[in-house]
């Protein structure tokens, strides 16, 4: 669920693998031109009003019984958005990673 008020800067974690959050991208952020950088793990999203910066690192394993699922810790930095457009653009970036389910 995305937040009322999304800041420019915040971090979170996501139960993921990094090969899945940048599968997930181009429908995430759809009107992105995506510069993907594998040895520092971060990714820049230009976007026509502005920068959204993202940057991941692997977290151990959650562990349920005998359900494993990936963490990974993403930072994500918004430059030159206004707050109504932080909001739209991680709504749309949250409803392209989530998963199926409900």
């Amino acid at each position: 669920m995305t937040p009322s008020f999304v800041p420019e800067k915040f971090e979170r974690v996501m139960g993921c693998t990094a090969t899945d959050l940048l599968s997930w991208l181009p429908r995430a952020l759809p009107t992105a031109a995506l510069t993907v950088d594998l040895d520092h793990a971060n990714c820049t999203a230009i976007l026509p009003d502005g920068v959204l910066t993202m940057r991941w690192s692997p977290l151990p394993d959650a562990r349920i019984a005998l359900l494993t699922i990936p963490r990974l810790s993403v930072c994500f930095e918004y430059s030159g958005l206004t707050d109504e457009r932080r909001y739209t653009v991680q709504k749309r970036f949250d409803l392209g990673t989530q998963r199926g389910g409900g």
